[in-house]
């Protein structure tokens, strides 16, 4: 069937779109185009003379670095590709309702959801890389990516007996994949707000487990980049407070999660799930370590964020596997 098989290149395209936005994000190329959805009023980035001429007549005040905003279009055609592919399976999964395993629905909520994507994407750009817009725009390329690994584990995977299942381990699940969006908001937070390298030193932060801190403006959601409400430039405890509050949910989520690869084994056909869960957990908090120990180079950044798009996709399958398939 059609809907399958678009469902997992889907899948694999929201992948390559959240990690390849945050490449775009952390090598600070996300404002390599001033406008939106084309670049310098152009569909491709302006290379002869006489385009970027008339870039440059549009927008003085914003000379045409080409690398970046080749990163910045490359990943918008992507997300337009991927936009294409949850519009097909929003159609075909209410032409074949009666013959897919989720509800027609899931599919409708999945083209909103892109939909709002596309605006946030638009805001990132006008509003100037404001927290609030850019750290939306990551939780919601993580929520597309589950939900579509949702839809295709329904149709691809293997599924448990719900019956089988422990009742509270069941829902330790369920609040497992919430803990774990908690966490990857506060990692969007902290990064979106340049705090990553507030504290450079672990396990302690300014040399002391307890540092200066400031909540005030921390977690302030409707201001500017780098400024506090008022206007006035954020302090460093306010961005020591980000990151601090990063380290902790990595702490309560490394336990919840872990617990629930460790009580995953028990059960033979969530055995090596549970495995991939632990390798993926370890490897996510050696990178968030190693992340600040070298000073956050690209590629450890980077990949840091394809180890949270991971998660979400074990996450998720969990969810789905202890699910019955009869539901949807």
């Amino acid at each position: 069937m059609m809907f399958k098989r678009l469902s997992l290149i889907a899948m694999i395209t929201a992948i390559c779109v959240v990690v390849l936005g945050a490449y775009v994000r952390l090598s600070d190329a996300g404002l390599g185009c001033p406008d939106w959805p084309g670049c310098y009023g152009a569909l491709t980035v302006p290379e002869s003379e006489s385009a970027i001429q008339k870039a440059q007549t549009i927008y003085p005040d914003r000379p045409i670095e080409a690398g970046k905003a080749w990163k910045e279009m490359i990943h918008r055609y992507l997300a337009g590709l991927l936009g294409l592919m949850v519009l097909a399976l929003f159609i075909l999964g209410w032409k074949h309702a009666k013959k897919i395993k989720v509800s027609p629905w899931l599919t409708t909520v999945l083209l909103f959801i892109i939909m709002f994507q596309a605006m946030l994407g638009m805001w990132t750009v006008t509003m100037l890389l404001k927290p609030a817009i850019v750290s939306a725009h990551l939780l919601g390329g993580m929520s597309t990516l589950a939900i579509l690994v949702w839809i295709a584990h329904r149709h691809w995977g293997l599924h448990l007996n719900y019956h089988s299942i422990n009742r509270p381990f069941y829902w330790l699940v369920r609040v497992g994949l919430l803990v774990l969006f908690c966490q990857i908001f506060l990692g969007g937070w902290t990064s979106t707000n340049y705090a990553a390298l507030a504290c450079t030193d672990f396990p302690t932060c300014h040399g002391v487990l307890m540092p200066e801190m400031s909540f005030k403006n921390a977690f302030h959601l409707f201001r500017e980049l780098g400024q506090n409400a008022d206007g006035t430039n954020l302090t460093l405890a306010s961005l020591t407070a980000i990151q601090w509050t990063h380290r902790i949910g990595a702490v309560i989520t490394l336990i919840y999660l872990g617990f629930i690869a460790l009580n995953g084994l028990k059960y033979v056909q969530l055995r090596m799930l549970s495995i991939a869960l632990i390798f993926v957990l370890t490897a996510q908090v050696s990178l968030g370590i190693a992340n600040l120990l070298l000073h956050l180079p690209l590629v450890l950044a980077v990949a840091h964020n394809f180890g949270a798009a991971l998660l979400v996709v074990v996450m998720v399958l969990f969810n789905s596997k202890i699910t019955s398939s009869q539901s949807h």
